[in-house]
């Protein structure tokens, strides 16, 4: 246990399921994160088909999805250090901002290469959002609520992408271009909210006095638990944000004979599945442990995830998807959670929550790569069975981490 965590586990009077309210700022970040979750939710549907339109193959389709990661992944060490030094307030803002001016652009793509481009370019203000809402997240959240902030946080992006794929599916009958500058503009929205409501905030700003010394990601791999939390996050970041972008539109398509708008409805029922468990999985992680929660996580997402390619009907693949959305909510507060545990709320961890990040990023870059040539060369139920297996790696790391909860023993 990081030196942190065991300070963190001394005082006996701290409550393990307390009442306690959250603090007014992580509901700012909760409203926050549902906007940009809206327009994430309207492209996600259509960016697939809008990269196909420029006559390519289902891989380079998949790279356009790789490449927003690729760029997420190569900016993360830089976004954590900036978090440090800078503060999160400014990173949270600036890059939101980033996404937004990069996603309106996509709109006026002339080619593959063009959208490649300015897709990718996005990449770069999300790592910049991503890491300082973990490290407001972390700084913020009472050990003692950490799973159910991380829920909550989670669920509002998971409600926003509940309604976004749906919206985004009615507007490609008007045009592939519109979600792009309809998300655009929600990330403008985002940006502007997040810096009125907290640039008075004396709890959101940079803990000057806080002399405790940063926590280096050797130290944080030293902890089991964090380790088994990298490698159950890269098969979240394969799963969800790579497979189940890039594969599954294309393979309603062209394995189901479906329409665009049913993989749109395809991706909110998977939605659907994840919110609905996200605030439980997060109240049971800060009552039972963060473990048990990722490792049922992990079981659900591996047959989730094997489930969608043996999918012979729009019935059977809309159930899958919703097992899928299931699994990674039960999973997501967990693992979140431990890494805060790691961390400490007194921590300095910029670049270790960036570390975290990015083996996400990794699984996204290379799940549509590879689920992308599987389903090329050999067939979708394949790709999707690798999707699976992923899972079934990190819970098995998972059963030998120690438990990382307040009170633990």
């Amino acid at each position: 246990m990081s030196s942190a965590t065991a300070a963190e586990s001394t005082p006996a009077s701290t409550p393990t399921s307390g009442t306690a309210a959250l603090p007014r700022e992580i509901w700012i970040l909760v409203v926050g994160s549902f906007i940009v979750a809206i327009g994430m939710g309207i492209v996600s549907p259509v960016l697939p088909a809008f990269a196909a339109s420029f006559d390519v193959g289902v891989t380079a389709v998949s790279f356009i999805i790789s490449a927003f990661a690729f760029m997420r992944l190569a900016f993360a060490p830089v976004s954590g250090r900036l978090v440090s030094l800078l503060g999160e307030r400014p990173m949270y803002v600036l890059g939101i901002t980033i996404v937004g001016v990069s996603t309106a652009a996509c709109a006026f793509a002339g080619s593959y290469w063009q959208l490649l481009v300015f897709r990718a370019l996005g990449g770069i203000g999300s790592t910049m959002f991503t890491v300082s809402v973990v490290a407001l997240l972390v700084r913020l959240a009472p050990a003692h609520l950490r799973g159910r902030a991380s829920g909550l946080w989670a669920t509002s992006f998971l409600l926003g992408n509940i309604s976004g794929p749906i919206i985004g599916g009615l507007m490609v009958g008007f045009s592939m271009r519109l979600p792009f500058l309809t998300y655009g503009a929600t990330l403008f929205v985002a940006a502007f909210a997040g810096w009125l409501m907290l640039r008075h905030s004396t709890l959101a700003a940079p803990d000057r006095g806080n002399a405790v010394p940063e926590m280096t990601v050797r130290q944080a791999l030293a902890h089991r638990t964090y380790r088994a939390a990298l490698l159950s996050n890269f098969s979240n970041g394969w799963a969800v944000y790579g497979v189940r972008i890039a594969l599954v539109p294309l393979f309603v398509v062209e394995a189901l004979r479906s329409t665009q708008s049913m993989a749109g409805i395809a991706l909110s029922v998977f939605a659907v599945g994840n919110a609905a468990v996200l605030m439980l999985s997060g109240r049971i992680a800060d009552q039972r442990g963060r473990k048990p929660m990722a490792i049922i996580g992990l079981v659900v997402s591996a047959v989730g995830s094997i489930s969608l390619g043996l999918s012979d009907s729009v019935v059977w693949f809309l159930g899958a998807s919703l097992v899928a959305g299931l699994g990674a909510g039960l999973l997501n507060p967990a693992q979140s959670a431990a890494v805060a545990d790691v961390v400490g709320s007194k921590g300095k961890g910029g670049t270790v929550l960036a570390a975290f990040q990015m083996s996400a990023d990794v699984g996204a870059i290379l799940g549509p790569l590879v689920a992308g040539v599987l389903a090329d060369l050999v067939s979708f139920q394949v790709a999707f069975a690798v999707t699976g297996l992923t899972a079934v790696l990190a819970l098995l790391v998972w059963v030998g981490a120690p438990e990382t909860r307040f009170g633990a023993r």
